[in-house]
């Protein structure tokens, strides 16, 4: 191994291991995430939830900080309007409000139902 060789190894294994924690972050799929209707053209209704809360919620020091907070903005501004299909909550879309208060937002800020 040559010396500018020898030199670049560390460097070459920084980015190395960025690019495996970059890629690692991004990928799969989360199980039990939240759906904050990032798509919806208006946020004058709800979409049902379609998982209950995962680990990235629920699992306390292991949660995913920014999932949690992007859920609890998400109800605070829009947790009290009506369902778009006109229908009531289902039991995951429950989880989901009960999950809400649980965390410290205001039962007030989330359906009745």
């Amino acid at each position: 191994m040559t010396i500018r060789a020898a030199r670049r190894a560390p460097l070459l294994l920084c980015l190395a291991l960025a690019a495996v924690s970059l890629l690692a972050a991004c990928g799969g799929g989360r199980h039990g995430s939240f759906d904050a209707q990032p798509g919806s053209p208006s946020s004058s209704c709800l979409q049902h939830q379609k998982r209950a809360p995962g680990v990235e919620y629920t699992g306390g020091q292991s949660s995913d900080p920014t999932a949690v907070l992007e859920m609890m903005r998400f109800y605070t501004a829009n947790g009290t309007r009506t369902f778009c299909d006109g229908k009531p909550p289902t039991d995951i879309d429950r989880r989901w409000a009960e999950l809400y208060v649980a965390l410290g937002g205001g039962a007030d800020h989330v359906g009745a139902e």
